[in-house]
């Protein structure tokens, strides 16, 4: 049961870290499965405490999720419980069992990874030759059987040029939305690739003249959480109001081990707990749990987020972008309406 006032929108849940490709910007480097993964029957009665939280969409996600050999007896549990299911994969495996699997299911969408708009880009990214080639098979497979497909771009300085070229592959597809974010300093990706300030308002201007330009606007491409914020200039290129990080106040995320956070892109400093020795419903319902989001104060914010007239409803940004750039929270300065700020001065 439900007894926090936090109602649990979304759960992204890393089921496994075994991976076939070997993608320079993981985050948690995966590639081979961890030794203390949840077991199928640990990984039922969390679908289970899901339900009991009133969960409205589980997202099953890696290392690559359909390399797991149980994914789809845990994808139909989520199924029957009543729960969205959506994923989050590489689009390597082009196998018909697969798409047969995923077209009973009927997930919400599922969300392919292309971060280039040329094969020799994605291919070096992506660490394997032929993942380009593959990705965009998966994702026409997925489009004839009529699942939504959203297409997620990390940008960064390898891949930052090529975004006009992918826009003209991805333009005219059906049942497709694209969602672009930044690529965060995280497990094996190199800090010099981190895209300047700069870069990152070019990017916000990039997606804002395809909505303008597309019949379907935001429907075909957003940003994502990082993407922001409170542009004087720019449209609102989320898709939604920005209202602070939403990590532990409406979203949910699972690593392979159990361990619970807020955010499918936080670090271990964000740990609130493993599922092995308090249930997710417990860690969910505790009062103390995700104190940075759920016992903000403005004292809180620092630097440029102190003084912003933002300040109370942004919370200063994205989590997770804020402590990769700067070591602290809620003070991100991968926003609009602080780079519009300096650029007057």
């Amino acid at each position: 049961m439900n007894n926090s006032r936090y109602q649990l929108d979304c759960a992204s849940w890393e089921i496994t870290l075994k991976c076939n490709l070997k993608c320079i910007h993981c985050e948690f480097s995966a590639g081979k499965p961890q030794p203390d993964e949840l077991s199928t029957q640990e990984a039922i009665k969390l679908c289970e405490d899901l339900h009991r939280l009133n969960c409205k969409r589980v997202i099953l996600m890696g290392g690559e999720p359909f390399l797991r050999k149980d994914w789809y007896r845990v994808s139909e549990k989520i199924k029957d419980l009543g729960m969205q299911l959506a994923f989050i994969s590489n689009g390597y495996i082009i196998d018909k069992n697969l798409f047969n699997l995923l077209q009973k299911l009927e997930p919400i969408y599922i969300g392919v990874s292309i971060d280039g708009g040329k094969a020799e880009t994605h291919d070096y990214i992506r660490g394997v030759k032929g993942s380009f080639d593959r990705a965009l098979r998966f994702i026409d497979s997925c489009i004839e059987l009529g699942i939504p497909v959203i297409v997620i771009t990390s940008v960064h300085k390898l891949n930052i040029k090529e975004l006009p070229i992918l826009r003209d592959i991805l333009f005219d597809k059906e049942n497709l939305h694209w969602k672009i974010q930044i690529t965060d300093v995280e497990g094996r990706f190199p800090k010099k690739y981190l895209i300047s300030e700069e870069e990152f308002y070019w990017v916000g201007e990039f997606i804002a003249s395809i909505q303008k330009q597309h019949p379907r606007g935001e429907k075909f491409v957003t940003g994502a959480h990082d993407m922001g914020y409170h542009s004087s200039i720019l449209p609102n290129l989320l898709g939604f109001e920005w209202n602070g990080c939403p990590a532990g106040l409406s979203l949910l995320a699972i690593r392979s081990n159990g361990d619970i956070s807020g955010c499918a892109s936080l670090g271990p400093r964000f740990n609130e707990g493993n599922i092995r020795e308090r249930s997710v419903v417990d860690i969910w319902n505790d009062s103390d749990a995700f104190a940075y989001n759920r016992k903000f104060k403005m004292e809180d914010l620092k630097g440029y987020c102190k003084r912003c007239r933002y300040a109370k409803s942004c919370k200063g940004g994205c989590t997770e972008t804020s402590y990769m750039a700067t070591g602290h929270i809620h003070c991100d300065p991968y926003c609009f309406h602080r780079i519009e700020q300096q650029r007057k001065t």
